[in-house]
């Protein structure tokens, strides 16, 4: 054969003596074929590294065992929640599909793009992260990461983000910052929602009045989340502290501060969501809201694995929980009109 040519079934054919239709007999383990002779073929397989494409094993059986997560770029939130799926599947027999849809000009409705092109033809299942409708029209067993706002027919998995911001802003609050900014997500989605509404339950429980004006969206992405940081931080009341609702918001926000020659924490402190890898790295380190991404990505293919093999299982929907990472960006509020009682309420060191 010539060099990177696709091996064929004939040419397993060849190699094992054997007719093509007794390879296909042996690759789609049907009966009939004595065990030397299925011996003879698999041997012939793996010396020629023969695989059928996935369109035809669809064609044949129906399915092609292989799950798509399916996101709409690989940004780091997407990637840890995909090392999560990728360490879990090796144990479920199904491959994995690694697929963006969400490049071409608008993002909007790229599940529904993605499923039409992949679903029933590559992939057997699908796990949408961050989807940017309801209803993506699957066709197939479908599991949501992050999903989006209103009801759903599919399960989701998601983190506890309402306690999560709880804990965000209760830890801003506790060393001494009152002038507390929000730079929120995308608002289409149920875990942006979830963390204004954290945020402002914990600052009315401290008896803080929210300033509206504070309160912006960033788009969960570093350049949409720029301009709005960039306002708070030249405001001449600016916050003294900035909840950013993910880590990418939050670490632009620094980066930012750090251009306007504002000094984290010591001018201005910065709290994230998430804890992506690069939170730990900035300087400072990022103080963050911990989602279990890795956890998360593997319970939703543990869900899908389960709707795959039990098409009538009732799969409920998975919310686990968030915790505080406490690291160098936050710091007590630089203002004097902090309560004189601020310490007593401030974190153990």
């Amino acid at each position: 054969m010539a060099a990177g040519e696709r091996v064929k079934m004939a040419d397993v054919a060849r190699a094992a003596g054997v007719s093509v239709a007794t390879v296909s007999k042996v690759v789609n383990r049907r009966d009939g074929i004595s065990q030397a002779t299925v011996d003879r073929v698999l041997a012939a397989v793996d010396e020629l590294g023969y695989e059928a494409s996935l369109g035809a094993r669809s064609l044949r059986s129906h399915r092609t065992d292989v799950i798509g997560v399916l996101v709409a770029e690989f940004e780091p939130f997407s990637t840890e929640l995909l090392k999560g799926v990728s360490e879990a599947i090796a144990s479920t027999g199904y491959e994995l599909l690694a697929w963006s849809g969400g490049h071409r000009g608008t993002s909007v409705g790229w599940e529904r793009r993605s499923l039409a092109r992949l679903g029933g033809t590559l992939i057997d299942g699908a796990i949408l992260v961050t989807p940017t409708v309801v209803d993506a029209g699957a066709g197939i067993p479908v599991v949501a990461i992050d999903p989006h706002t209103g009801s759903a027919d599919v399960p989701t998995v998601e983190s506890d983000n309402l306690a999560g911001a709880v804990l965000a802003t209760e830890h801003l609050i506790g060393l001494g910052h009152r002038r507390i900014a929000l730079l929120g997500g995308r608002p289409d989605l149920e875990s942006a929602r979830l963390r204004e509404q954290g945020f402002r339950t914990a600052m009315a429980a401290a008896g803080l009045a929210v300033d509206e004006s504070m309160v912006c969206n960033g788009g969960y992405r570093p350049e949409t989340a720029e301009g709005p940081a960039r306002e708070l931080l030249t405001r001449p009341d600016r916050p003294t502290a900035i909840f950013g609702g993910n880590d990418l918001m939050a670490i632009r926000t620094v980066e930012v501060a750090t251009e306007l020659g504002l000094r984290v924490p010591e001018d201005v402190s910065v709290i994230g969501f998430d804890n992506v890898p690069e939170s730990a790295v900035l300087t400072p380190p990022l103080t963050t809201v911990q989602q279990p991404l890795h956890a998360m990505g593997a319970t939703a293919l543990e869900l899908l694995v389960e709707m795959l093999r039990s098409p009538d299982a009732q799969v409920a929907d998975v919310r686990l929980p968030t915790t505080l990472v406490e690291r160098g960006s936050c710091g007590p509020a630089p203002d004097a009109d902090a309560d004189a009682d601020v310490s007593s309420r401030r974190p153990a060191s």
